[in-house]
């Protein structure tokens, strides 16, 4: 009987370990296309821990009796692994949302104007996230202009992403459960599902297949931002997680030395930045250094003519649709824009008019390994 005592704790222990393991970036763990039994172990977690128990309760006294001291080293191990594996290495422990949210004016901002922002614009109202602080907090839940908003970044990706946190009509709240292809994954209270932060869409559990609706948002440096939109808040760091924050920037301009976060500054490499741009269920992506060598790129995806710039401050840039292929855009000093006989700012809106005259596109500066894996069927621009 003592053998069932040392099965359990074999069990409960390699039980814990795998569930983690799976769904955390450890050696190997986000190659493989696991997600089925990563979510089966996380579901019918509680039926194998009382299996386990069950075992190591049948088999505890005789194993004592026989083996004192090794049942109780083993017994201490594994309490060890429960503790580790459930309070220190899962992704909501590690990383923590704010505990308060505060924003600061133009006149106010602590952050430099080359500070990386993901912005977002809705109802007259336009916010700004500074990368640094989401790269940590993964998930800021907030409102603009009284609509709920879900702000994600994930830093293995270097996806910023925004979404309606709206699942069937439902306001859902979601916690960050772990990673796949090293994209973060969150859960919803709800029905338990898991959610790719990359695209939105729910990749196991009773919503598979269901998507989160995506709001315009735009990579910009701060200083583009309040160029755009004086009246516009930046998110200020939370004093909790102060110790968390990438406060010299490193990470956002590419000088992070992480193997997970790192930049390779040569083209088509993993970590290589490309912009990705997506038209009518197509998808393309640009290489970094091209576009900074051109600065303004016309092409055509899914049969649209589109426009991808460049900012002159060499990190800010915006993608437009362009009305057919023979619409010329030219960049000008102050990026303005020429278009035709009309000047339209950096937003694609006339100066004289304030009518828009292009219309912007989602476009996201990511890993080139990120935009591979979510978008398997991308086009690649070659100048």
């Amino acid at each position: 009987m003592a053998k069932y005592f040392f099965i359990g704790l074999i069990g409960l222990a390699l039980l814990e370990i795998a569930r983690v393991y799976l769904i955390m970036p450890m050696p190997g763990s986000q190659h493989w296309d696991s997600l089925a039994l990563a979510y089966f172990l996380h579901s019918y977690r509680w039926v194998g821990r009382i299996v386990f128990l069950g075992f190591i309760l049948l088999g505890a006294k005789p194993a004592f009796s026989s083996s004192k001291w090794p049942s109780l080293i083993l017994s201490l191990v594994v309490l060890g692994v429960v503790y580790l594996f459930n309070f220190r290495m899962t992704a909501e422990r590690m990383f923590l949302e704010p505990s308060q949210l505060n924003f600061l004016s133009l006149n106010s901002k602590s952050l430099s104007d080359s500070s990386l922002v993901i912005a977002v614009a809705h109802g007259g109202e336009a916010k700004a996230y500074p990368i640094r602080f989401i790269a940590y907090h993964h998930q800021v839940r907030d409102q603009i202009a009284g609509k709920e908003i879900m702000v994600t970044y994930c830093s293995v990706c270097r996806t910023g992403r925004v979404f309606d946190p709206t699942v069937d009509g439902h306001p859902e709240t979601f916690r960050l459960v772990g990673m796949d292809h090293f994209n973060a994954m969150f859960e919803d209270s709800r029905t338990g599902s898991w959610w790719q932060q990359a695209n939105g869409e729910a990749i196991a559990g009773p919503s598979k297949g269901s998507q989160l609706p995506e709001l315009d948002s735009y990579q910009l440096t701060l200083g583009k931002f309040f160029e755009l939109f004086p009246q516009g808040k930046v998110m200020d760091a939370d004093p909790s997680f102060l110790s968390k924050y990438d406060s010299l920037g490193k990470y956002e301009f590419g000088k992070s030395k992480s193997k997970l976060t790192g930049t390779d500054s040569l083209s088509w490499k993993e970590k290589s930045w490309v912009v990705g741009i997506r038209v009518r269920e197509k998808s393309k992506a640009y290489d970094w250094n091209d576009l900074k060598s051109i600065g303004t790129i016309l092409d055509v995806v899914a049969g649209q003519p589109v426009a991808l710039i460049l900012s002159e401050d060499q990190q800010s840039f915006k993608a437009f649709l362009r009305t057919d292929v023979t619409q010329s855009i030219e960049r000008l000093p102050g990026d303005f824009l020429s278009v035709g006989k009309d000047t339209l700012d950096f937003r694609g809106a006339s100066i004289h008019t304030g009518e828009q005259v292009l219309y912007p596109i989602y476009a996201y500066q990511e890993f080139w390994h990120s935009w591979r894996t979510f978008n398997p069927q991308t086009e690649i621009y070659v100048p």
